[in-house]
């Protein structure tokens, strides 16, 4: 069954920061985001959609899973994306098979109730942060490991990993944990490719036109460490979150303005 065989009318989001929307737009204007910009792609061919996200930053998959899924399921979705799983896997302890195990439950509750699900793989996260070599060997058993438990619930995979356009730099805001504009970009177009929805192509693979290499790079790391790496492993020493505090930016389905 093709994209353009579905009639979508209730969409539900589930995630951590990068499906809230963290490095399109801000918090005091507002925060875009893949995720809403697929809703608004989808409502575009699905008159009448609405869309609830409630995906909070800083959240591990288990607290995604004990959190977010059952709101989701009370929303009685017919399309939820479910992406989770990057603050694990930048943890020490982090237990490839206890994050898929909180994945799964969600694919299997999520189809389980008829929603069509889309789930993603993780790009190569050394080739943006060059300081998480160490991680290096994690994502791709990792990225196996979902779409093996994707496989077994009927869930569409957009398959990011593959693509070494999604490792340019200018798809990564200055944190280089989250997507920019241009980034989040096309991550929806890659979900809305995957889904095989109206308007949808393989552009979003596309590379950038090329620019040229700085001299500076270590520079630009040393900078990158002292502005965002220290303070993230900061509040890792404290115990804390960003997302401490703070809830779901859209927690009922609303339609789109």
């Amino acid at each position: 069954m093709t994209g353009s065989d579905h009639r979508y009318l209730r969409y539900v989001a589930l995630g951590d920061s990068q499906t809230e929307g963290v490095g399109d737009g801000d918090d005091h204007a507002g925060l875009r985001g893949w995720a809403d910009r697929l809703a608004e792609h989808l409502a575009r061919h699905n008159p009448g959609l609405q869309y609830a996200n409630l995906a909070v930053r800083g959240r591990l998959a288990g607290q995604v899973h004990a959190e977010q899924l059952a709101p989701a399921l009370a929303l009685h979705p017919d399309l939820a994306t479910v992406f989770a799983g990057v603050n694990d896997l930048c943890r020490p302890r982090f237990d490839a098979d206890e994050v898929v195990g909180h994945l799964e439950a969600m694919f299997a509750a999520l189809t389980g109730q008829g929603a069509r699900v889309v789930t993603l793989t993780f790009p190569d996260l050394t080739r943006i942060i060059p300081l998480a070599r160490p991680l290096s060997s994690r994502i791709p058993a990792f990225n196996d490991r979902i779409r093996d438990a994707a496989r077994r619930h009927g869930v569409v995979v957009a398959e990011t990993s593959d693509h070494p356009v999604v490792t340019d730099p200018r798809l990564w805001s200055p944190d280089r944990l989250h997507a920019s504009p241009a980034g989040h970009q096309r991550i929806a177009a890659a979900v809305a490719h995957a889904l095989a929805l109206p308007g949808s192509d393989d552009s979003w693979t596309h590379p950038l036109p090329l620019e040229t290499a700085s001299s500076a790079r270590w520079h630009a790391e040393l900078r990158w460490a002292a502005a965002f790496l220290g303070p993230w492993l900061g509040r890792r020493l404290r115990g804390r979150s960003s997302g401490d505090g703070r809830t779901a930016k859209r927690p009922s389905l609303l339609p789109l303005p």
